[in-house]
């Protein structure tokens, strides 16, 4: 899988299917640093067994018409929050409609996972 083409259906579309073993969810996500992450738990996008994987599919849509753009596996990684308040800042930045915006990183750093989903090959 081209990882140009990966990078670019993700930077187009705020959100992806997250193929899991209870079933296929939709998330928000953002496109950093090479790598899509994502934030579950504690209030935010209900991902179950998200953080138990070491490996799960993605799915990208067209943000047009919805067709499958791109699929491909991913490696699952729980992010250390405190080690990457660049992560912390740019999922912040792009969570639309929360009711505590400027409180986001200190309620995920309590209640929430970060985690970074990186394309593998």
């Amino acid at each position: 899988m081209s990882p140009a083409l990966i990078e670019d259906a993700a930077k187009r579309s705020s959100v992806l299917w997250v193929v899991l073993p209870e079933g296929t969810r939709l998330a928000w996500h953002v496109w950093h640093d090479d790598a899509i992450y994502l934030v579950v738990g504690g209030g935010e996008q209900n991902l179950p067994g998200l953080t138990a994987q070491h490996e799960i599919e993605i799915v990208l849509r067209s943000k047009d018409n919805g067709a499958q753009l791109v699929r491909f596996p991913a490696a699952v990684e729980v992010v250390d929050q405190k080690a990457s308040p660049e992560v912390v800042a740019a999922l912040a930045k792009e969570r639309l409609n929360a009711p505590d915006a400027a409180g986001l990183p200190a309620r995920w750093a309590k209640r929430s996972a970060v985690v970074r989903l990186r394309p593998s090959s």
